[in-house]
């Protein structure tokens, strides 16, 4: 009889014992998650650190860089004496390459220092209000100059007379009054658009341009075509002007009446107050006639 007592009694124990591994894992189960918990922290901790460490080496960096260009800077300050013809200034703010330094659309005022070496200068619709002889008399070199869309009210006299490699120089679309003296060996000439009067421009101020090919003075305000164009003049552009006259000396030689202009292949003259059928001879050394009103 107690032998099947103790048996029972076993049998009923069993099944509590196989019953405790699912509280083993689900106390398991739990631990493992509250460990996931704890290396989020410890990672999350972890990268704070990291990132704190990082700010610390960049900031140390960026003072040692600061420290290091000031010392540069001081150095150069101390044992480099300072030059009046310096480019880095002008070169930061325009463009210089190869002999070209281009400066457009940066509302400049006034023409910057050039390199010795400037070439090709495109200053081209800023706020320049005046050309002094300072601002050219140490780039012998220049080829081209490019004023076109400023506020040029004066150039003083002389102030591209050392320019004796300049052969393109516009002016166009500016405040001119008067023309400056140009440069002798000029073959393109631009300042349209402008506000120049006949009495702005000096009689011979062409006459010794041999290679002058292409002038343009169209949209000013001249009464009359300038004197003595040269006879190397390929193209001329006079439109919308105020220009009522023209005489037989303007384009031929009246006293010659073999004279023949052969490198004229263009004259306008559209816009101006002239009715040209009434100046024939005017156009009897010309290959082509002017394009303006006849009738």
């Amino acid at each position: 009889m107690k032998t099947l007592q103790m048996t029972f009694f076993l049998l009923l124990f069993v099944p509590l014992v196989n019953s405790a591994p699912p509280m083993q894992q689900e106390s398991l189960h739990f631990y493992e998650y509250d460990t996931d918990v704890t290396m989020e922290s410890l990672t999350q901790q972890d990268y704070e650190m990291q990132t704190k460490d990082i700010r610390k080496v960049k900031d140390r960096t960026n003072v040692s860089l600061d420290t290091s260009l000031t010392l540069q800077g001081d150095d150069k300050e101390h044992n480099v004496p300072p030059t009046k013809d310096t480019n880095l200034p002008t070169c930061l703010l325009c463009v210089c390459l190869s002999g070209s330094v281009y400066c457009e659309e940066i509302d400049i005022e006034a023409v910057p220092p050039l390199p010795k070496e400037t070439a090709y200068l495109y200053a081209r619709f800023n706020k320049i209000k005046r050309i002094a002889v300072s601002d050219f008399a140490d780039i012998t070199t220049l080829r081209r100059i490019d004023f076109s869309g400023n506020r040029i009210e004066e150039i003083e006299d002389g102030a591209f007379s050392k320019l004796l490699l300049l052969e393109e120089l516009s002016l166009a679309e500016n405040r001119l009054l008067k023309l400056p003296v140009l440069p002798p060996k000029l073959t393109t000439f631009n300042a349209n658009q402008n506000r120049i009067k006949s009495r702005g421009i000096k009689a011979n101020a062409f006459k010794k341009l041999t290679n002058l090919a292409y002038l343009y003075l169209g949209h000013n305000a001249l009464e009359s075509v300038p004197l003595n164009l040269p006879e190397s003049l390929r193209i001329l552009h006079l439109q919308y002007n105020s220009i009522t006259t023209i005489t037989d000396d303007t384009f031929c030689k009246s006293n010659n009446t073999r004279y023949i202009r052969t490198r004229m292949d263009e004259i306008r003259m559209e816009g101006n107050p002239i009715l040209l059928a009434k100046h024939v001879n005017a156009f009897s050394c010309l290959r082509t006639l002017p394009v303006g009103t006849y009738y």
